[in-house]
């Protein structure tokens, strides 16, 4: 076992906790703006990454591996716009993939099959990720300043399963 591989998928554990913290904030900054559609995009934004963090949890642990667990630092809590809380959405996004790729490069350096395989998903993962995040920023890049239409995309936001 590789310490420098179990620290490793120990932060991208506690960074997926941290994001699902930040999508929380994020939630919770909409429903007070009573964008309700883009609050319930969030919660189920945060929701996805507490399943991130619970695989990585579950893969450590049955690697036989220790989880270690870290305090979440405060995440911002308000934002001056739905622009600017989307832009920090596609940001933590990018930067989450970052944090995969240097992970497989990790897992590679060591000839850690097993864990480069169980990344595999999350590669897969940040591509659809992304993609959600490129798409939300360009419709409310494209809606600016329009309140009709950020409410009609207020409601599309409010169908997402």
């Amino acid at each position: 076992m590789n310490e420098e591989i179990i620290e490793a998928l120990n932060k991208q554990l506690n960074q997926e906790l941290k994001n699902a913290y930040l999508y929380f904030a994020m939630a919770a900054y909409f429903q007070g703006l009573a964008l309700n559609g883009f609050a319930h995009y969030f919660m189920l934004q945060a929701k996805e990454e507490l399943e991130h963090a619970l695989k990585f949890y579950e893969y450590i642990t049955r690697r036989g591996w220790r989880v270690e667990l870290y305090e979440v630092t405060p995440v911002k809590k308000n934002w001056s716009s739905v622009e600017e809380a989307v832009k920090d959405f596609y940001e933590a996004e990018r930067e989450n993939t970052q944090r995969i790729w240097s992970l497989v490069d990790l897992a590679r350096k060591h000839g850690d099959k097993a864990t480069e395989a169980f990344l595999q998903w999350f590669i897969n993962e940040q591509v659809e990720e992304e993609e959600q995040a490129i798409d939300l920023r360009t419709k409310v890049e494209l809606v600016k300043g329009n309140i009709a239409a950020l409410l009609a995309l207020d409601r599309v936001l409010a169908e997402r399963k």
